[in-house]
């Protein structure tokens, strides 16, 4: 369960695998990294729900992500 965050005030930063024309827009906040976990949304609803992804698991993803981009 995930703290009762007011993530409006939350500084947001976009994937920058995401365009202006839509398609994969997804953004994170490192506003909450004390709490070791990482609100992540769609940027496209930015007023939506935000799933909250443990730190670790973040940072394997984004690691992940990476490695794929080299490949391709």
């Amino acid at each position: 369960m995930s703290p009762d965050w007011e993530l409006t005030s939350a500084d947001w930063i976009k994937s920058s695998y995401s365009s202006s024309s839509g398609g994969e827009c997804v953004e994170f906040s490192r506003s909450f990294a004390v709490s070791g976990l990482v609100p992540v949304r769609d940027s496209k609803d930015p007023s939506g729900t935000a799933l909250t992804i443990s730190a670790d698991a973040w940072s394997s993803f984004v690691s992940a992500v990476k490695r794929e981009k080299f490949r391709a």
